[in-house]
């Protein structure tokens, strides 16, 4: 599950979740800006509202089950029915709706359902709460857009640096005997060992006061060669090579990608 989101409606904090590349409202959070006392089983006992999660489950949910939902439905409505959320999702195997604990803990709706559960708060409020969420995904897919823009703006020119002194110390060096017959813990330290030449431990070792990792230290060319070396990684590891053999591959590999993108003089522009 994806960091969690907020939006104000109305002067009314509200949760995002993201599920399955899905979004989640809080219709718990959204039930506080509707006057009296009011609960989700309220909503969810009405006639209308049943009918609209049915249809809604069957557009997206293959494993909806039918039966369960026509006895809910032939009951919903009368004074004496009442369900909630839990035996919903139980007994109809629904997907649009959801209970979860712990620090957000609440009920969730699907966002064409919240947007529904909005209009039973009130017709204004459904309008505000499609209006802000609409600017936070306007939000994100700006964000986004900067993001391609630097990752494509860092693949074509493939890199560079300002000084033959620094150029010296970012060129990887070549390992030795021990460090290529040494069997590292896991696959991050290899290729810590094969671009930095250390692992994060002995880097975390010499830098007690520093507040990241190595990764978090490196430079963006060191990033952008590190990417490389996953890529590659994973590849020898499908062949079966032994981390021995790969090790070395992936320092000749850093060692040629820094001196080529180090000496890319188009990039000077960019800075």
């Amino acid at each position: 599950m994806a960091k969690n989101k907020i939006i104000t409606v109305k002067g009314t904090a509200i949760t995002i979740i993201k599920e399955n590349n899905e979004d989640f409202i809080s219709i718990t959070d959204m039930l506080k800006a509707k006057d009296g006392d009011f609960f989700i089983a309220d909503w969810l006992r009405n006639r209308n509202t049943v009918e609209f999660l049915g249809i809604w489950e069957s557009v997206y949910n293959p494993g909806f089950n039918y039966g369960e939902f026509a006895i809910i439905k032939s009951q919903a409505g009368l004074n004496s029915y009442r369900i909630s959320v839990k035996e919903w999702v139980e007994k109809t195997n629904a997907i649009g709706l959801k209970a979860t604990t712990g620090r957000y803990g609440g009920t969730y709706a699907h966002k064409d359902i919240a947007f529904e559960f909005g209009m039973w708060i009130s017709a204004e409020f459904k309008v505000y709460l499609i209006k802000e969420f609409q600017r936070l995904k306007d939000d994100e897919n700006d964000r986004l857009k900067l993001e391609w823009n630097f990752q494509r703006t860092l693949a074509k020119v493939n890199y560079h640096i300002h000084t033959d002194a620094i150029k010296e110390n970012l060129i990887p060096k070549e390992l030795d005997k021990t460090q290529i017959g040494f069997v590292y813990a896991n696959e991050a330290d290899l290729l810590n060992v094969a671009l930095f030449g250390i692992t994060a431990k002995q880097w975390r070792d010499a830098n007690p006061l520093a507040e990241g990792n190595i990764r978090d230290e490196a430079t963006i060319e060191q990033l952008v060669v590190l990417s490389n070396l996953e890529s590659i990684n994973a590849v020898l590891i499908h062949q079966g090579k032994p981390q021995s053999e790969r090790l070395l591959q992936l320092n000749i590999i850093a060692i040629t990608q820094m001196k080529s993108l180090l000496n890319n003089r188009q990039i000077k522009n960019l800075k």
